[in-house]
């Protein structure tokens, strides 16, 4: 596993997503508004359910995952103890392969910090 340019990764998510969108706008439409949906506020805040999407994508080894939703934690003033209790639990639930990921999670974390812009 490389440890991934996550600002790089993410524009060219993007880009190499705009075709299917265009191909599939229903589809698209639908899985934003289930996002929209799922990360709205409601019993948890937002920050808590980002954190949860996160341990997802690391658990599932989807760097892409990883670099959207460390951009949302920063957004939502989440802390870097925070994400490190996070952290701790994708290795206890994920062992060896989330630890690799955890690693790459805190270095997308320091590279996306706009306070460090």
């Amino acid at each position: 596993m490389a440890l991934f340019d996550h600002t790089g990764l993410m524009a060219e998510l993007n880009q190499s997503l705009a075709s299917f969108r265009q191909a599939q706008p229903e589809a698209m439409a639908g899985f934003g508004q289930l996002a929209r949906a799922s990360m709205a506020p409601g019993a948890m805040d937002g920050k808590q359910k980002e954190l949860i999407a996160l341990a997802i994508g690391i658990t599932q080894r989807c760097s892409g995952c990883i670099g959207f939703h460390v951009k949302a934690l920063h957004k939502l003033g989440c802390s870097r103890a925070e994400l490190e209790e996070m952290l701790a639990i994708c290795v206890y639930m994920g062992g060896g392969p989330a630890l690799m990921y955890a690693g790459e999670t805190l270095k997308a974390w320091d590279d996306l910090d706009p306070s460090k812009a």
